[in-house]
C-alpha cells in the first residue's frame, strides 16, 4: 500500500495537550483532533498500545485500542498520522485516544538509544539529522536561534530600516582584515571570492538613497577555527545615514535588550560560567584606557614586542605594530570584558573604514562591544570621503594582511554618501550567548569539520 502524499488539517502536539488540561484522569473530550509526527516509543498493555509521538511543538502519548483501530503495525521512528480525541491516561498523561492511525513514512534504520538520546558529539553534528531527532534540546536551541533571527528583524523593520541582498560571490573581496575563499567563474573567466563581509557593497546602497539598510547572511573566511571561530558564519551588518557611531551604541543596545526578551523571555545570559546582564546602558571604556589599566599601551612596536614576550606572549606573527597592539588586545583585555561592555576609539591603523576622531585624528570613531569575554560584533562612524578613503586604502596596503583597495567602491563614495553609522553584529555568537553554548559548532545546523575518511 502506497503512503498518502499529504497529511492536511492537522495540530501542533502542543496544541492538543494544552486541550487536555481540564479533563480529569481516564476522560476524554468529544471532539476530533488530527496530529502527525515520528513515533519514539512504544509500550503494549493487554489491547493497549501506547505511543510517543513527537512534532516540532512537543510529545504526547497515542492511547491505541487495537480492539477497535486493529493491529498497531508501527515501529520506533515511523512517522504516521493519526485522527482521535484529546484524553487524560488513567494516570492522568495528556494524551490522544486515537480512532484512526495512518503509516506516512518508514524508519529504515535503528535509532539511537531513545532513553539517552544522541549522545556522540561528532555524531551529533555530522548527522544534525539525527540530533534533531533525537534530542528535544536541540531542536529548542534552533527554535531559539530562529526566534533570534526574527526578533532581529522586527526590531530593525519597525525602524524604518530596510532588508537587501547582496552578492556572495564578489570579485574584489572587502569589509575586514581576512583571508577569502577563492573560486573561478567559467563563463565570466575570472576569479570571485566568497564575500569577508557585506560593508562595502551595503554602503553602495546608502550612496544609492536607501538610508537604512541591512543584510543577515553567510560570509566567509579562509581562517582558523575555533569555538567562536567557523569558516562559514552568520552576521547582521546594518548602516544608517545621518547617524554616527555614538548612536550606534545606544541602537545596538536598545536592540540587544529586546532581542534577548523576545528570544529568552529574559536579559540574563549565562555563558561560560559568567552571567551576564544584556539590560542597557552597558560600560563604555576607551580602547587605550583598557591597554592602560595592563600597562600595555605604546605606539612603539618593539617596546611593544618586548612587553608581550616578558608576558609569555608568542609574537612570532604579528609582523608589525597594528597585529600586535590588535594581539595584546585580544589577549589580555577581551577575555576580562565580562559584563556586557562597548570598547571605542581605535587607533586608526585597525580601522580601514571608520572615520577619524575630531579629537585626535590617530584614533576613529570605532566601537566594538563584548559580553561574557567575547566579541559579539563591531561599528564605525563610515568615512564618507572618497579621498579619504583612497588614502586609508593606500595606507592599509603597506600593511600585513591589510585590507586592499577597492576602486568601485571609492568611485561610489565620489558621489557623495550621508554621514553614517554601520554596525555587524555575530548571529551565532548572540545565540551562543543567550543559548549558553560553549562552542559556535552547537549553534550552526550544520559546522564545517574536518574530513575524516
Amino acid at each position: 500500500m502506497t503512503a498518502p502524499k499529504r497529511f492536511p488539517d492537522r495540530d501542533a502536539i502542543a496544541a492538543v495537550r494544552g486541550a487536555t488540561d481540564p479533563i480529569d484522569a481516564g476522560g476524554e473530550l468529544d471532539e476530533t483532533r488530527r496530529l502527525a509526527g515520528r513515533v519514539m516509543a512504544r509500550r503494549e498493555m493487554g489491547k493497549l498500545v501506547f505511543l510517543d509521538l513527537v512534532d516540532r511543538s512537543g510529545r504526547i502519548q497515542l492511547m491505541c485500542d487495537t480492539g477497535r483501530i486493529g493491529d498497531v503495525d508501527v515501529h520506533l521512528g515511523d512517522l504516521v498520522g493519526v485522527a482521535g480525541r484529546p484524553a487524560k491516561s488513567r494516570r492522568g498523561e495528556p494524551s490522544l485516544a486515537v480512532d484512526e492511525l495512518t503509516i506516512l513514512a518508514r524508519n529504515r534504520s535503528p535509532l539511537p538509544d531513545t532513553f539517552h538520546g544522541l549522545t556522540g558529539t561528532e555524531t551529533r553534528y555530522r548527522k544534525r539529522y539525527l540530533d534533531l531527532l533525537m534530542n528535544d534540546d536541540s531542536r529548542e536551541l534552533f527554535l531559539l536561534r530562529a526566534r533570534v533571527i526574527s526578533s532581529i528583524r522586527r526590531y530593525l523593520d519597525s525602524e524604518g530600516f530596510i532588508e537587501v541582498e547582496t552578492p556572495v560571490l564578489q570579485p574584489r573581496y572587502g569589509g575586514a582584515f581576512a583571508h577569502p575563499f577563492v573560486t573561478r567563474s567559467n563563463e565570466l573567466d575570472t576569479e570571485l571570492y566568497l564575500r569577508i563581509a557585506t560593508e562595502l557593497y551595503l554602503k553602495r546602497l546608502i550612496v544609492g538613497g536607501l538610508e537604512r539598510v541591512y543584510e543577515i547572511g553567510k560570509d566567509f573566511r579562509n581562517e582558523s577555527v575555533s569555538y567562536k571561530h567557523q569558516p562559514e558564519f552568520t552576521m547582521l551588518e546594518w548602516y544608517e545615514a545621518y547617524a554616527e557611531f555614538r548612536d550606534t551604541m545606544d541602537r545596538i543596545e536598545a536592540m540587544l535588550e529586546q532581542v534577548a526578551v523576545e528570544a529568552v523571555g529574559t536579559t540574563i545570559a549565562t555563558f561560560r560560567g559568567h552571567e551576564v546582564d544584556l539590560k542597557r546602558p552597558w560600560k563604555r571604556v576607551g580602547f587605550v584606557e583598557s591597554l592602560e589599566a595592563h600597562e600595555l599601551w605604546t605606539r612603539d612596536e618593539g617596546e611593544l614586542r618586548a612587553w608581550l614576550s616578558e608576558r609569555g606572549v608568542d609574537t612570532e606573527a604579528d609582523k608589525d605594530w597594528p597585529q600586535l597592539v590588535d594581539h595584546a588586545f585580544g589577549h589580555f583585555v577581551e577575555p576580562n570584558l565580562i559584563e556586557p561592555t562597548i570598547v571605542f576609539g581605535h587607533p586608526v591603523e585597525l580601522s580601514p573604514f571608520a572615520r577619524v576622531s575630531d579629537e585626535d585624528d590617530a584614533f576613529t570613531e570605532r566601537f566594538e562591544y563584548f559580553a561574557a569575554g567575547m566579541e559579539l560584533g563591531n561599528a564605525y562612524t563610515e568615512i564618507n570621503d572618497a579621498e579619504e578613503q583612497q588614502r586609508r586604502f593606500d595606507e592599509q596596503s603597506a600593511h600585513v594582511e591589510g585590507v586592499r583597495g577597492d576602486p568601485d567602491y571609492v568611485e561610489a563614495l565620489s558621489y557623495g554618501m550621508p554621514p553614517t553609522g554601520g554596525l555587524g553584529l555575530g548571529i551565532d555568537r548572540l545565540v551562543m550567548l543567550l543559548a549558553g553554548r560553549d562552542t559556535i559548532r552547537d549553534v550552526i545546523l550544520f559546522p564545517a569539520l574536518r574530513d575524516t575518511t
